[in-house]
């Protein structure tokens, strides 16, 4: 199937060529037939579903002989993340790409045969689509293993495969990668009908047809981005779910041009203006696209980032080094070349309208991609490395401004009138806006940028709340626009409450010792292996007679170490978040000390509690995050009914030096330490020596769970901005698609 998989996507890449230039072909003839064309790009993208459908069939047959499936998946993955384990990889997520650009491109054939402008516009799609071929072409995930690592010699069939990243092993992670390569390929539709109104002199059809595909392009984008986010916070353990990091910098900066655009568009369709700055922002929106993969994936920011994968080769280096050179190129070339033709309508000095209040607007979204920009471009350039802080600073006095104009345009007309007009329109929306602002200084808003950002939030928010229970008497279709501003409004107030007013703490928790912090009293209950063997520490938060329960995890991971899951509680006004940061088991039970031998297979009775010693785990060296090499003794306890696993750790570490990790059992009411191992030459030969505290000592010396707690306020705000945003995104998509 390998060798299939190879040959189809050469196939695919061949036709797919052979497509974009039958389609430019046809542009010199009036009365050119379309159908070879067509039946190409039918064809090719057959085949690409074709090659799709076989790398995901050996993914889910465990067909290692693939180095591709070998590296990224193994036997114990349930079939959601054998799913996943096909874009977890270079060579998967350029395919994936191509797939969705090829379904995309049978959607945009079949909208461009009924509304005109199909030979243009598909040369120039179907060109997009040959490049990003040609890089799967070169990256392909169809090779052999011995092709791809040497020391294996050809024919071998290996038992199984390297396994998944653990930190991909998450629902959000399972849809996170796939929306924003859906959102990566959309935008190349705008592209190109920027580029075919250029090439054909049709200086409308990028505003006339392409608004909806750039509105679904910035939906699906920034769907993903949100995703990504929730994945982080809930995953990764820092805190956070946005954190400035160049690889999350680069898919944010083509949605904020992507807005841009939009709202440029909105204004060209009312007033005629913004044509060449229409044309710019569909291409450079591409243009960051294809920018991002570069910096995702050609490893240059691979000291820089944590996401950032590794170096994929120098020809994928080049060819992508080189679609950003045509692409940036071709286009400013395009808009130059027609620039004496792509003259704006006259323009008034007129300062109150929404023409101005969009144009200041649009400024301000790029103003904020340029400062994303160059943080996240200057690892390339620099040794010097911009903090979050730096990106926090320039953004926020934007933002503001972007909260009042939100607001404030919706009130201006688009013709002049006097500003008394407008502010007068806007005094319940200020009333209101402001009230709630100095609500908040008297609960302990301090920072006068952060009550502006509030009050701009809040203005924005109720200004398009009024405006909506307007629209809402008529076509609900009409509310895309204003509920997609009511969710970047709440979106903003969530940021505020999680990022400033956010609190943590640093916790030292013994084991069944209640501990005062933030307002919470935690409670660790105590270490429990999980079936998966991962390590799961249940704590009890309480407050006012309210009890919550977590269940932060850590489990080694490889050569990537130990990995830390926090878990959260959602409560309608904060979060509670609580990350695990290290074990530290008791080195001394303290009072009389009991031991006993056990050999392998057998049992010792102690206090009615039957301890069965069933064999050594050798898988123990890093669990906690402790260095040198370590045995475990897997021990059955068995109290009447009740049974549990229990696996004390004996660690020698540098200068023969001993360190105890003991496992606390709920059943003898005590921490279990390995004593002494005993490795016979044979299984019956095997012993370990246990210890346990005598009975007046059974309660001291629990282990201590250290955790970063933290209380975010009003977090829950950012995930539903970000939820009303796509509602007003896919409302304006249903009513542009029905407008069309």
């Amino acid at each position: 199937m390998t060798v299939l998989g190879h040959w189809l996507i050469i196939a695919a890449l061949l036709t797919t060529a052979a497509s974009a230039l039958e389609y430019y072909r046809s542009t010199f003839r009036r009365e050119a037939s379309l159908t070879r064309p067509r039946t190409l790009l039918r064809i090719s993208t057959a085949l690409v579903l074709v090659t799709s459908g076989i790398l995901l069939a050996q993914f889910v047959r465990h067909d290692f002989t693939n180095s591709y499936v070998y590296s990224y998946s193994d036997r114990s993955l349930p079939l959601h993340y054998l799913i996943s384990c096909f874009y977890a990889g270079q060579e998967g997520s350029f395919l994936f790409w191509v797939l969705c650009s090829s379904i995309i491109g049978l959607v945009l054939q079949r909208a461009a045969a009924k509304r005109g402008g199909e030979s243009w516009l598909l040369a120039v799609y179907m060109t997009v689509q040959t490049a990003l071929l040609l890089l799967v072409v070169a990256k392909s995930p169809f090779r052999f293993l011995w092709d791809t690592f040497p020391q294996v010699s050809p024919g071998t069939v290996v038992p199984d495969g390297q396994g998944l990243n653990p930190l991909l092993q998450n629902f959000w992670m399972v849809i996170h990668p796939p929306t924003l390569f859906l959102g990566f390929a959309a935008m190349a539709v705008p592209f190109s009908y920027a580029l075919a109104g250029l090439w054909k002199r049709e200086y409308d059809l990028l505003c006339a047809k392409a608004f909806p595909w750039v509105l679904f392009a910035t939906a699906v984008l920034g769907l993903g981005i949100m995703l990504g986010g929730y994945w982080a916070y809930g995953v990764l353990g820092w805190g956070g779910y946005w954190g400035w990091d160049p690889v999350e910098n680069s898919s944010l900066i083509p949605w904020l041009t992507g807005i841009a655009l939009l709202h440029t568009l909105l204004a060209q369709r009312r007033t005629g203006k913004f044509l060449r700055t229409n044309f710019l922002l569909a291409v450079a929106s591409f243009w960051f696209v294809v920018y991002s993969t570069f910096l995702t994936r050609s490893g240059i920011l691979g000291d820089a980032s944590v996401h950032s994968f590794t170096d994929p080769g120098a020809t994928v280096y080049w060819m992508l080094l080189g679609l950003l050179a045509l692409l940036l190129l071709g286009g400013v070339a395009a808009v130059m070349v027609r620039r004496k033709d792509l003259r704006p309508a006259p323009s008034s000095r007129a300062l109150f309208t929404r023409e101005t209040a969009l144009g200041t607007g649009t400024l301000l979204l790029l103003l904020i991609a340029l400062v994303v920009l160059f943080g996240t471009s200057l690892p390339i350039f620099s040794s010097i490395r911009v903090e979050p802080s730096f990106y926090n600073n320039t953004s926020l006095p934007l933002a503001i401004l972007m909260g009042v104009l939100v607001g404030y345009s919706l009130y201006m007309p688009w013709e002049e009138e006097q500003g008394k007009d407008t502010l007068r329109r806007s005094l319940l929306a200020l009333a209101v806006a402001g009230g709630v602002t100095v609500l908040l200084v008297a609960m302990g808003v301090r920072d006068v940028l952060m009550a502006a950002f509030a009050f701009s939030a809040l203005f924005a928010f109720v200004v398009n709340a009024q405006v909506a229970l307007k629209i809402a008497k008529g076509d609900p279709l009409f509310l895309g626009g204003k509920i997609a501003h009511m969710g970047l409004a709440v979106f903003f107030l969530g940021v505020m409450g999680s990022g400033r007013y956010s609190s943590a703490e640093r916790l030292g928790l013994p084991e069944g010792t209640p501990q005062e912090a933030l307002g919470y009293t935690f409670t660790y209950l105590g270490q429990t292996r999980l079936p998966d063997g991962k390590f799961a520490f249940p704590i009890s938060v309480e407050k006012e007679g309210r009890s919550y329960r977590v269940v932060p995890v850590m489990f080694e991971a490889g050569e990537q170490g130990v990995m830390r899951n926090p878990d959260i509680v959602s409560l309608a006004a904060e979060d509670i978040y609580v990350s695990p940061q290290e074990l530290e088991q008791a080195q001394d039970p303290g009072g009389p000390v009991r031991e006993y031998t056990v050999a392998k297979g057998g049992t010792v009775t102690v206090d009615s509690v039957r301890i069965a010693f069933s064999r050594f785990d050798m898988g123990q060296h890093a669990q906690m995050g402790q260095s040198g090499m370590a045995a475990g003794a897997v021990l059955e306890i068995t109290k009447g009914s009740e049974r549990e696993t229990v696996v004390p750790v004996l660690r020698y570490g540098e200068n023969r030096s001993i360190k105890y990790q003991d496992a606390y059992s709920n059943l003898i009411g005590a921490p279990v330490r390995l004593q002494a191992v005993e490795v016979g030459m044979n299984a019956q030969g095997s012993t370990v020596t246990i210890a346990l505290p005598g009975k007046q000592a059974s309660a001291q010396a629990r282990g201590i769970l250290f955790v970063e707690a933290s209380v975010k306020p009003f977090i829950n705000f950012v995930w539903l901005g970000s939820l009303f945003m796509v509602a007003g995104f896919v409302l304006a998509i249903i009513k542009r698609v029905r407008e069309a």
